[in-house]
């Protein structure tokens, strides 16, 4: 009998629970990046206006963020991933020469950004980024000047150097977000110009275009998303409503609600992730807050207030930060 995609079973011989990935069964891993990370923890850089801070917070406590230290040049509007040592961002809002320079951060220390590496594009603003234990992905984006692209590049996050390409989107597209498990990387909403509802995926581990997975239950752009190994969760951007939506990433299909966020300036935020849960910072457009909330992932419900950023800060950038999230 054929096997389909994401289908499950427990190995006699192993006594490991495994999924299918479309190619051969792999294992599901069972030991929690809170575990070997001490604790996940959360880190959001740059937001307007022109902002180069970067904060960070313990994501299974509550609370006030703390500096980090700050990224080579102010950066918004653009993406962020994560392995589970180090976080990388890119892009510019308001693009310069530097904007397509990446940074990176020790994510367990604290201090000033370093220099990774440069997309391949001259200036790029407006991607999303997505992230396994050893490869990060930025997808779509804005080039300037030519426009919307539906280009993916892709990083090993333990090196330095420049990005290469990965493959193409279904449709070129700015402010898409990304969501990673540790095989599959989902990419959802954006416009191109008009706001999409559109989820493409990718297997991170190979090269190749997009395929379909599904739809949001909304056309949206500049969300912000959170993972935990199984799921992942939507929260509103350019719409500006409290909407969550999940979606199983091993399987396809359509997203489902989740919950509201208990706020509404929910445009452009940051977010992290731990195995348990994902925490939503910032935000906002032409206004910005400082707010931050949490989600349980594997519950459905509405968010909760986890405490503030060190300053406000609107058009944050996109993709999950964190040592111990979903993909990892």
């Amino acid at each position: 009998m054929p096997v389909s995609f994401g289908a499950l079973r427990f190995n006699t011989d192993s006594n490991k629970l495994e999924l299918y990935d479309g190619n051969q069964w792999t294992e599901i891993v069972a030991s929690s990046p809170d575990s070997q990370t001490g604790g996940a923890r959360g880190v959001f850089g740059g937001g307007t206006p022109a902002f180069n801070v970067i904060d960070y917070a313990t994501i299974s406590s509550t609370g006030n963020a703390i500096d980090f230290g700050d990224l080579t040049q102010s950066r918004a509007e653009g993406g962020a991933l994560s392995s589970q040592t180090r976080g990388v961002w890119t892009g510019v809002s308001v693009p310069t020469s530097g904007g397509n320079t990446m940074d990176y951060v020790t994510i367990s220390s604290t201090g000033n950004a370093v220099s990774f590496g440069n997309l391949t594009t001259t200036t790029r603003q407006s991607m999303g980024g997505g992230a396994n234990s050893t490869r990060g992905i930025w997808a779509g984006g804005y080039a300037i000047p030519s426009g919307r692209v539906n280009t993916i590049e892709y990083i090993t996050v333990a090196t330095t150097g420049n990005a290469q390409d990965f493959g193409d989107l279904s449709t070129a597209i700015s402010a898409p977000i990304p969501a990673a498990s540790s095989t599959r990387c989902v990419i959802a909403g954006g416009t191109s110009p008009g706001n999409s509802n559109v989820i493409d995926f990718i297997t991170i581990s190979t090269l190749g275009n997009s395929a379909d997975f599904g739809d949001l239950t909304r056309t949206d752009h500049s969300m912000a998303s959170v993972t935990n190994a199984t799921r992942a969760v939507f929260a509103s951007g350019d719409a500006k409503t409290n909407t969550l939506d999940f979606i199983t990433i091993a399987t396809l299909g359509n997203a489902q609600d989740f919950g509201d966020l208990n706020r509404t300036n929910t445009y452009a935020m940051s977010s992290a992730s731990s195995s348990t849960r994902g925490v939503f910072s910032g935000g906002g457009f032409p206004s910005s807050t400082n707010e931050m909330s949490y989600i349980t992932i594997l519950t459905v419900g509405n968010a909760i207030d986890f405490g503030d950023l060190t300053l406000s800060r609107s058009l944050m950038m996109r993709g999950i930060c964190s040592n111990g999230h979903g993909g990892l």
